[in-house]
């Protein structure tokens, strides 16, 4: 990592560094977020589910 700064500060382009880092930071969050979304997106579905199964069976009794 040490050989890969060096490089990019000895062309200049330490701005091009920063704006990479930044994008990959950006992307790993936006992944999590993505992926939290999914599963929460998952777990309403599960949620609701159940709800229908629950409805469906004591909707019978009354």
């Amino acid at each position: 990592m040490d050989t890969l700064i060096r490089t990019f500060a000895e062309r200049g382009d330490l701005a091009h560094l920063a704006l990479l880092l930044w994008a990959l930071a950006a992307t790993a969050g936006l992944w999590r977020t993505l992926t939290e979304l999914a599963r929460a997106n998952a777990r309403m579905d599960a949620l609701v589910r159940e709800l229908a199964r629950f409805n469906a069976r004591f909707d019978d009794l009354s």
